[in-house]
């Protein structure tokens, strides 16, 4: 068993409390007891040791890592994958690392989207003054005037941004299984605009501005000088011994800050309301597609609710991926759950084999297995079969039948719930 550096420091001090306890020492002789042991402690040592600074590189190669011609993570010096426990028994200085190497894979997607994709960021609201707090999309060149096809992707919650489906896929695993790019060069191949949103950019963090505390001061005209003076030896002891006590629990104390939240896009469910309003609505494509993972699949229904008659009037098909939508709370109604039945598919994670029909207690639409119970790999195990649910559906739309999916998968007739 693993004892820290902080464990065996102090562990001179609870063996000498415990010795004062048993020996019967007046409180004055404990306390001064106590107070000469902790002056022999170097706190900042003590911190520097076990836990290392928050000082991370801002690059790939600072990390000493690079994708290889796989899209696989590797070590630059060893070929090793990411080594998340990179120091033990420092789990929050571990979580801190990788959460700054996911800022930089964010940002290296960002670069993929515009270099490997062509894909134009485009910056909202799109009325945005030059000093308001702004977030961005990104669109193909042809995603308004496209005449045919639109494709628009939605991930799911958390610390992802556009273009990534999971992080901890990117990082594990590829850039294939853990990002939209294949779908995107796939859509583009097959001739579809694309327009890949961004909810989870909803606001900006600024340093809250440090707010000077007004020191509450006493006249003393009541009370004697000595009396006060022992009052404020006490209120300075108390508040040195909280501040040793804090420096101790969150040595390394991040700075507080405030969030300011993006117009009409501070949240998921407004961003895709805005992106529609503005952008999809717009576009000049006959059918439209949507693919949205986990709570993306909650953000399509709500847009739907929302925007339920234009929605009908230009998408095609979506293709969901372990959503979590809810028709019963978020309150969808019968001609939606309807529309939902004929035009959507969810893809769940099950152990099934790929598009086996799965049972569902919603009457939304028909759920069938992704090929595999891993929630973040939904989306790319069921690329395949989300491309020909697409062509299916936009063939039965021009012939003016059902999609095909319908006779494959499990009918929910519930129309009378």
């Amino acid at each position: 068993m693993s004892i820290s550096l902080s464990s065996l420091i102090f562990l001179p001090i609870w063996i000498n409390m415990a010795q004062m306890q048993q020996g019967g020492s007046n409180e004055t002789e404990q306390t001064a007891a106590l107070k000469d042991l902790l002056s022999r402690i170097d706190l900042d040592e003590l911190m520097k040791k076990d836990e290392p600074p928050f000082d991370f590189p801002d690059t790939l190669e600072g990390f000493e890592y690079a994708f290889n011609e796989k899209g696989q993570l590797r070590h630059i010096k060893t070929g090793e994958p990411f080594v998340f426990n990179y120091r033990e028994d420092l789990h929050r200085w571990n979580q801190k690392r990788y959460e700054a190497l996911g800022e930089i894979i964010t940002r290296y997607v960002y670069e993929l989207l515009e270099s490997d994709c062509n894909l134009k960021k485009i910056s909202i609201p799109v009325d945005a003054t030059e000093s308001e707090p702004k977030s961005f999309i990104f669109m193909s060149e042809d995603a308004l005037t496209n005449p045919q096809k639109l494709m628009v992707l939605i991930h799911g919650s958390g610390v992802v941004r556009a273009g990534q489906w999971a992080r901890r896929l990117i990082i594990n695993e590829d850039l294939d299984s853990g990002t939209q790019i294949p779908f995107i060069k796939r859509a583009m191949d097959e001739g579809y605009g694309v327009i890949v949103l961004n909810p989870n950019e909803n606001y900006i963090e600024v340093e809250k501005q440090k707010m000077h505390k007004q020191s509450s001061s006493s006249d003393g005209t009541d009370e004697p000088a000595g009396k006060r003076e022992r009052r404020d030896k006490v209120s300075k002891e108390t508040k040195k011994r909280r501040d040793f006590y804090e420096k101790y629990r969150n040595p390394q104390k991040e700075k507080e800050m405030m969030q300011l939240f993006i117009r009409e896009n501070g949240s998921p469910e407004e961003h895709a309301v805005y992106v529609w309003d503005h952008f999809i609505a717009q576009a000049a494509a006959e059918n439209v597609f949507f693919v949205a993972h986990s709570y993306g699949g909650l953000a399509f229904v709500e847009l739907m609710i929302q925007r339920e008659a234009d929605v009908k009037s230009k998408v095609t098909a979506v293709a969901l991926t372990d959503s979590v939508h809810n028709v019963w709370h978020q309150e969808a109604g019968k001609t939606i759950r309807e529309w939902m039945r004929e035009n959507c598919c969810n893809w769940v994670s099950s152990s099934e084999p790929l598009d086996t029909s799965v049972e569902s207690m919603l009457p939304d639409c028909p759920r069938v297995s992704a090929g595999t119970d891993r929630h973040e790999l939904t989306s790319w195990k069921s690329f395949p079969s989300i491309f020909k649910f697409f062509a299916e559906a936009s063939e039965a739309k021009s012939s003016s039948q059902k999609p095909a999916l319908t006779r494959r998968s499990h009918r929910i007739k519930h129309e009378e719930l």
